[in-house]
């Protein structure tokens, strides 16, 4: 399937205005914001979490698979997808990947 088709299966994340990712001593190492060009990657770190309770070696695979044709891409252009690198990277040593938490930020109601 294409990551659109992907995306359209995934929670909603309407309620989300990010996540932060938090590497093993707390410390934010990324942020995935809800605004164009990362909403997608929202919803997939967001699954992703939902699934595994965070970001590790599985959790990678999953997305990776998620991404569809994007992992490709990121693969033949690094730098491109850094929420795609993200992954690829803790794929590349799994032994020596991180696990990264995620803390969510929600929208509030006006």
């Amino acid at each position: 399937m294409s990551f659109a088709s992907n995306l359209k299966q995934l929670p909603k994340i309407s309620h989300l205005t990010a996540l932060q990712l938090l590497d093993a001593t707390g410390a934010v190492v990324a942020t995935v914001e809800n605004k164009p060009g990362q909403t997608g990657s929202l919803a997939v770190y967001n699954h992703l979490a939902q699934l595994y309770g965070a970001i590790t070696v599985d959790a990678a695979r999953k997305g990776l698979e998620l991404y569809a044709e994007h992992t490709e891409e990121a693969r033949s252009q690094p730098g491109k997808h850094p929420h795609i690198d993200r992954l690829l990277d803790m794929l590349r040593n799994p032994a020596e990947a991180t696990t990264l938490r995620v803390k969510h930020q929600f929208a509030l109601d006006d």
